[in-house]
């Protein structure tokens, strides 16, 4: 590994530290699309304004474009921060309305029971 690969390891961990907004834990089914690829069921563990981490089986690239869909939303566009052993971070291209990020927060548990 050169210096600059090792610099560059370092930095994607900081910079997944300095996230810009808190996550929150939670299990909501919902499917995750990777550009070109089929959508596949995933289950988003937290959920920021900013952006998700899911389950992700298939291997995202880092840099990839994917498009999240939560029960009763429309697709949400976003970015591929990070996948590891199966788990994908993703960063909204627009951060989600506070009203919309506590809407889904009220709606589901932590066990991924809707809440009507």
């Amino acid at each position: 590994m050169s210096t600059l690969e090792h610099a560059q390891g370092r930095y994607d961990v900081a910079a997944q530290e300095d996230r810009c907004a808190p996550r929150t834990k939670i299990v909501i089914p919902a499917q995750l699309r990777a550009s070109g690829m089929r959508s596949f069921q995933t289950v988003v563990n937290d959920l920021s304004l900013s952006g998700f981490s899911a389950t992700a089986v298939t291997r995202m690239h880092p840099g990839a474009i994917c498009w999240l869909t939560l029960p009763g939303l429309e697709s949400l566009q976003a970015e591929v921060v990070w996948w590891e052993n199966g788990q994908c971070g993703c960063a909204f291209a627009n951060l989600l309305s506070p009203i919309v990020h506590d809407n889904i927060l009220a709606r589901y548990r932590g066990d991924g029971t809707h809440r009507g």
